[in-house]
């Protein structure tokens, strides 16, 4: 990444909210493909009104000012759910309601039954989660979606991190990300990325985030895709 690389204000702004909000976190942790990261994002830590406030917004933003259209929003269980449900009201709040859709990991057998919860699935479906590592809850959504009669259209996910998935245990050379947009053929938006990141990183004058983003690049450098 380039140092001369122009800014984004909105991935910028998300950084170091999800940093104050200790969502976005610097060490050592292991992530699902077993490799040691220098960074960690956790968004069940947005865990107040005021916070997941303020994601909304980020992930409406985001929405707004991308070239993606959609008809209705779907959250995957079980952090989708609360992402889904947070953007559809601050859409709403912006003149813009659309229906909200989500899915139960285990189907009820009593009441309305079934798995899926809330409007019908129809037109362009738009997947909200967190982060996308494996594209596996993408996959499964996908499969709910189709298998309702509607298209999925889209996903929006909060952090892109530019890494390489993984199958069968190897390294591959597209990251999840990539692997939706080419070839299960959906629209992406992150509010961030890895690069946003790292630019993050290289403006902060403290010891210990001076020290994350050596670390943060040398995982990149092993580990990350280029788009």
């Amino acid at each position: 990444m380039s140092s001369e690389q122009v800014q984004d204000p909105l991935a910028q702004a998300f950084v170091q909210f999800a940093v104050d909000c200790g969502v976005l976190r610097f060490g050592e942790f292991k992530t699902k493909a077993g490799r040691m990261s220098p960074y960690f994002f956790n968004a069940g830590l947005f865990d107040d009104g005021a916070k997941l406030d303020r994601l909304a917004q980020f992930y409406a933003q985001r929405l707004l000012a991308s070239p993606i259209e959609f008809d209705m929003i779907f959250g995957p269980a079980y952090k989708g759910i609360p992402l889904g449900a947070v953007l559809a009201a601050e859409l709403a709040r912006r003149g813009r309601s659309v229906p909200f859709a989500y899915n139960r990991k285990e189907a009820k057998d009593h009441g309305e039954g079934g798995t899926l919860v809330g409007a019908p699935l129809q037109g362009r479906v738009l997947i909200v989660d967190d982060v996308m590592s494996a594209g596996t809850a993408v996959r499964e959504s996908i499969a709910l979606i189709e298998s309702a009669g509607a298209r999925p259209h889209a996903v929006v996910i909060a952090l892109d991190r530019q890494e390489k998935a993984t199958e069968g245990g190897q390294d591959v050379p597209h990251s999840a990300v990539q692997y939706v947009r080419g070839t299960l053929g959906l629209k992406v938006a992150a509010i961030a990325r890895l690069d946003d990141l790292m630019q993050f990183l290289q403006h902060q004058d403290t010891p210990a985030l001076a020290s994350a983003h050596q670390r943060v690049l040398a995982y990149r450098a092993r580990y990350g895709v280029t788009d």
